[in-house]
C-alpha cells in the first residue's frame, strides 16, 4: 500500500494491491481510494474494509456477474473489488451524507467504473431508492456494525434486504470494541443466521497494516435467512 497526492486538497489516494498465487500463476489487483483527510467526515480506509476486500478477492469467481450491493460504502474499497471482479455493483450510503455519497463516486472515478450506481440508502428507513434496489446476490458491510445504537436500525435493513432477497448473503466485517458487544440476540429477533469466518481462511491475518489499540480484533461473519440453503 502506497499513498499518492491527490489535486484534490486534503484528500490522499490510496494504492491497495491484492494478490494470490493460483494455478501456477500470480493474480493481482490494484485499486486507488481516495481518503478525505478531514476528521469530521472520517472517510478513512478502516481495517474492517481491507480485511472484507481481501475476502472478495479470493471469492472473484464467485463473484462475476452476481449482482452486489455495499451498504456503509463510505470509501468504497470492498464494492470496487467486486466490480474489479466482474460484479454488477451498487454502492449505498447514508442519504443524509452527500459528502459521503460523492466520496464514493469519486472512488469510481479514480477506478475507472462508469456502470457502478451511486445511491443514498439509510439504515432502517424505507426510501424509494431501497424499494427499487434490484435483485440482490450478495451485500456487502465493512464495519457497519459500529455503534451500539445503530444495531437494530442495521438490521431492519439488512432484513429487509434478505426478506427480498431470500438467496442472498451479507458479507460484513467488524472490529471487536467491547467485551459486551454482541449481536446475537438482534439476530435472532430477525429471523437471522450467522456463520463466522476464520480470516486465517483467506489469508487475511496481517492484511490490515493497522496497530490496532488494546485487544481489539477484526472479525468476519456472513448473514443468511434462516431456513435459506446458504444458512445450512
Amino acid at each position: 500500500m502506497e499513498n499518492r497526492p491527490s489535486e484534490i486538497p486534503n484528500i490522499v489516494q490510496k494504492l491497495f494491491t491484492f494478490e494470490e498465487y493460483k494455478d501456477d500463476t500470480m493474480h493481482s489487483l490494484n485499486v486507488s481510494i481516495p481518503e478525505v483527510l478531514d476528521p469530521q467526515y472520517g472517510m478513512y480506509v478502516w481495517p474492517c474494509a481491507v480485511v472484507l476486500a481481501q475476502y472478495a478477492w479470493t471469492r472473484r469467481e464467485e463473484l462475476l456477474h452476481k449482482r452486489v450491493l455495499e451498504l456503509g460504502a463510505g470509501v468504497s474499497l470492498p464494492g470496487v473489488v467486486a466490480a474489479k471482479c466482474g460484479a454488477q455493483v451498487i454502492l449505498s450510503d447514508n442519504a443524509e451524507l452527500p459528502l459521503c455519497l460523492d466520496n464514493c463516486r469519486r472512488t469510481c472515478e479514480v477506478n475507472d467504473l462508469p456502470n457502478v450506481v451511486v445511491v443514498g440508502i439509510t439504515w432502517g428507513e424505507v426510501s424509494p431508492e431501497l424499494l427499487l434496489l434490484p435483485s440482490l446476490d450478495i451485500i456487502l458491510g465493512s464495519d457497519v456494525f459500529y455503534e451500539p445504537e445503530d444495531f437494530e436500525s442495521v438490521l431492519v435493513t439488512i432484513s429487509y434486504l434478505l426478506r427480498r432477497n431470500p438467496k442472498a448473503q451479507i458479507w460484513t466485517t467488524y472490529q471487536e470494541r467491547s467485551a459486551d458487544w454482541s449481536i446475537e440476540a438482534l439476530l435472532h429477533k430477525w429471523n437471522l443466521n450467522c456463520n463466522n469466518i476464520p480470516l486465517e481462511k483467506f489469508n487475511s491475518k496481517d492484511l490490515t497494516g493497522f496497530k490496532l489499540p488494546g485487544s481489539h480484533s477484526v472479525q468476519m461473519m456472513i448473514i443468511t435467512c434462516k431456513g435459506s440453503a446458504e444458512s445450512k
